[in-house]
């Protein structure tokens, strides 16, 4: 026989170091395990067997009771026995809205997105290729860009269910393909380092055009380097101001090769200045200009044709007109991307940390040289590539020819001074990536201009980039490719200035747009509406069993709804007052239990055929101050009232006798609810009192002590080791583990009815609107996913979710049923 041990340290008894102690529900555990255990309240601990709220002596387990019985069965010269650990049963759950996300996806996610009323746009801001310019509302003065990256799905005027603003930001991340989304994680986490880049402010949904968003900080626009370009160069100004300029470029973009990524195409736009002269890399601008190349690379051919060298070179000319610079094989990688063949025997060169000395180059001979650099070597490529047909000229002799008219250019300028200057921007316009310079070397290279190498022995670039790791091209990443509404909603703009559309097109391209996912469908019609019509006043509570839902009302009645089909099975009558609560029991038989604002308790069989009398009622003692029954519960054989008399009831089920009464609350006990072995009442004075469900004491009281005005306490929920609480304020509160989590206002007014079920929350009250929330979270800390909401059009007095189906009592008479389905 094995010797009987302890339920929490798996030890056998003993009766010296291991004592059993016999808790006042039953269940033993040994006295060192009982003086570990966490007291959340005063003189009660939670029993580890059944987590019920036990008393506890002020003493210590020492004054619990021995188990005798489990002492006599101890062996000394027995072995300690292994336990396999208890194997908990899998609770059957139903999901009322289905999602593509974890917790752990909202968890990560949830942290970059901005509020939902975070950005203001600019009176009629023009728009290029989803980006526009607006300030931040809370500090208008913060300018900053907006990048549209992906679609929010978008509620219907007529649907049931509205997503909230983060559910709705989470589907499109979730929508999202991997390699979007592990590049926006990397543009996250990356700019919010100490490097010289703009900062990236996070995700934002703008609700209005219904698109994702990245949120960029925009410096300041007068001090951007297109704007300090003169047409005659920084030659003229001295060396100075463009070796200063030049050495900070080259440090944004040598931070940002250090995380791991290269620009791959660059402008004088992607670089601005704060308000000390320092100057920074604008990702926004970088991730749109990649959107323009792209796009203009998509229009040159389409999937499998084939570009000669003079397309190539025209191409290359309308950039550099447009001061847009890239390497070579940024260039033909593109093309390879569309699946654009390039006509160049010398195109198979790999993109890497190299590509971005190319633009780098071009940008630094253009601040250097001035409108001259441009214009020549526009006019030059322009000749060379009109002529490359005619005389055979391959992709190799342009470059050839174009790296002369530049060696030209800086000797005009320079003659024989700062020869290694001139041999540096030769090097770095390399055809071959892997012959250019680091980056680190230009920016070593410049500062000679300023400081002699003899007198900067004491100044080292630390951390120089690790050619091995590898580099995420931001012009070839995904987020460079224009999201398909956008493409569409371009394309649409297009046809209207053209042809002057009415729109009828539009809405068919709409509705063409493609398959919906799950989750968008919810809000097209998959969220199904049922409303259960026959009461004549207000409705007060809901009870489910035996098939059936039971409502009560105002009206004095309790009506029985079938749960198959939704339709009317039977009218309960009989109360003089209004019907202010309902329950259902199914003990040793089937009662619906209902409770008037006039003391009335009455209880119906529910056994077939349906009758009109009561199995039997009987009245609380009327006391003309205060209002009848407010509340009900039951838990085995004893139905609970709570009462306007401030009192909590326990009735025995059998003949309807007054058991206990409990007393504590200083006003009207407004709700009831049982779990776990514990009675939780909640008062209008504010707050809970939880009871011990085996003698009917008090085992503690939550918010007695909170400062400030006192709210209502209105509806009450508890399942498992969660507890939730609604106020008269509009706000919800919510415990675990007899820890109190997190308090939050979701609605305008106040909630009058909450439900918890599993990991899905439900509230509702004056506001007309049904808040579905989901609970995540740990011991440590609790976190409420908004999920969306439901406007019912009228006030919700009562809630009940069963089985993926809530059931919402509204004050307009009506039951309403939503639940999902196809």
């Amino acid at each position: 026989m094995e010797s009987p041990e302890c339920p929490v340290c798996l030890q056998s008894y003993d009766g010296e170091c291991t004592i059993p102690r016999v808790l006042t529900c039953g269940h033993t555990a040994c006295e060192s395990c009982l003086l570990n255990l966490p007291q959340k309240f005063p003189l009660t601990i939670r029993c580890p067997a059944c987590t019920v709220l036990v008393k506890y002596p002020p003493q210590g387990p020492t004054f619990l009771p021995k188990n005798i019985d489990l002492l006599r069965l101890i062996d000394p010269a027995s072995p300690k026995p292994l336990k396999n650990p208890k194997n908990f049963e899998n609770v059957l759950e139903f999901d009322f809205i289905p999602r593509t996300w974890s917790n752990e996806f909202y968890t990560f996610w949830k942290q970059y997105v901005l509020p939902k009323d975070s950005v203001l746009f600019e009176a009629k801001a023009e728009e290029d290729c989803g980006f526009r310019f607006g300030c931040l509302r809370e500090n208008q003065s913060q300018r900053v860009s907006v990048v549209k990256l992906g679609s929010l799905c978008d509620d219907d005027d007529d649907s049931v269910f509205k997503y909230s603003y983060l559910m709705r930001v989470m589907n499109c991340l979730s929508g999202m393909i991997v390699e979007v989304r592990d590049q926006l994680d990397l543009i996250l986490r990356t700019a919010s380092r100490q490097i010289k880049c703009c900062r990236v402010l996070g995700l934002w949904g703008d609700m209005e055009d219904g698109f994702l968003c990245l949120v960029c900080e925009r410096l300041n626009e007068i001090e951007r380097l297109d704007f300090l370009r003169n047409g005659d160069g920084l030659c003229n100004d001295g060396l100075s101001s463009f070796a200063m300029m030049g050495m900070e470029i080259c440090e944004a973009l040598i931070g940002l090769n250090k995380q791991g990524f290269t620009a791959g195409c660059l402008g004088f736009s992607c670089f601005s200045f704060d308000s000390f002269g320092n100057l920074y890399v604008d990702l926004n601008d970088i991730l749109v200009m990649g959107r323009r190349v792209t796009k203009s690379v998509a229009k040159v051919g389409c999937v499998g044709s084939r570009v000669c060298d003079k397309e190539v070179g025209l191409f290359l000319s309308d950039f550099l007109e447009s001061n847009v610079f890239f390497s070579p094989e940024v260039l033909y990688e593109l093309f390879k991307k569309e699946g654009i063949w390039v006509e160049c025997e010398e195109s198979e060169f790999s993109v890497g940390y190299g590509s971005d000395v190319w633009p780098v180059a071009c940008i630094l001979l253009s601040l250097l040289i001035g409108e001259q650099f441009t214009k020549e070597l526009i006019d030059y490529i322009r000749c060379v590539s009109t002529k490359a047909s005619d005389d055979n000229i391959s992709c190799l002799g342009m470059y050839m020819a174009w790296m002369e008219k530049v060696t030209y250019l800086l000797e005009n300028i320079f003659g024989s001074e700062f020869v290694s200057l001139q041999l540096m921007f030769c090097q770095c316009l390399n055809f071959d990536p892997g012959c250019r310079p680091l980056l680190t070397n230009v920016w070593k290279c410049i500062r000679e201009l300023i400081i002699k190498p003899e007198f900067d022995k004491m100044i080292r670039f630390d951390g120089p980039v690790n050619l091995e790791n590898e580099n995420h091209c931001l012009v070839l990443g995904e987020l460079s490719c224009l999201p398909k509404e956008i493409l569409e909603t371009e394309d649409k703009d297009e046809l209207l200035g053209a042809e002057n559309s009415d729109g009828a097109d539009i809405d068919q391209a709409r509705a063409a747009g493609g398959v919906k996912d799950l989750v968008n469908s919810l809000s097209k019609g998959n969220v199904k509406f049922k409303d259960l019509q026959g009461h004549r006043d207000c409705v007060t509570g809901l009870a489910v069993g035996g098939g059936f839902l039971f409502s009560s009302s105002f009206d004095k009645s309790i009506h029985v709804w079938s749960l198959k089909d939704f339709s009317h099975v039977h009218t309960f009558k009989g109360h003089d007052h209004k019907v202010m609560a309902v329950v259902y029991v199914d003990e040793d038989q089937p009662l619906c239990i209902s409770g008037d604002s006039g003391g009335g308790i009455f209880v119906w069989s529910f056994s077939f055929p349906l009758g009109h009398e009561p199995l039997k009622k009987w009245n609380e003692e009327k006391d003309w101050r205060y209002s009848g029954i407010h509340a009900l519960t039951t838990s085995g054989r004893y139905l609970y009232t709570g009462s306007g008399d401030r009192t909590i009831k326990a009735w025995s089920l059998l003949d309807g006798t007054l058991s206990c009464t409990m007393s504590g609350h200083k006003s009207a006990v407004s709700t009831l609810a049982v779990c776990n072995g514990v009675l939780y009442s909640g008062s209008r004075d504010g707050t809970i009192r939880l009871w011990s469900l085996s003698d009917h004491s008090l085992l503690t009281v939550l918010e007695e002590d909170s400062s400030g005005a006192v709210s209502s306490v209105l509806s009450l929920t508890a399942v498992q080791h969660t507890l939730v609480v609604s106020h008269e304020s509009g706000s919800i509160k919510v415990w675990r583990n007899d820890k109190f989590m997190k308090s939050m206002q979701t609605h305008k007014g106040s909630v009058f009815a909450v439900f918890l079920e599993g990991k899905w929350l439900f509230t509702g009250g004056w506001d007309k609107t049904v808040s579905v929330q989901e609970l995540a979270g740990d011991e440590f800390e609790e976190d409420v996913i908004p999920t969306g909401a439901i406007p019912c059009g009228s006030v919700i007095t009562a809630l009940l979710y069963w089985q993926g189906k809530l059931f919402v009592g509204c004050a307009d008479r009506t039951v309403k049923v939503y639940y999902y389905g196809k």
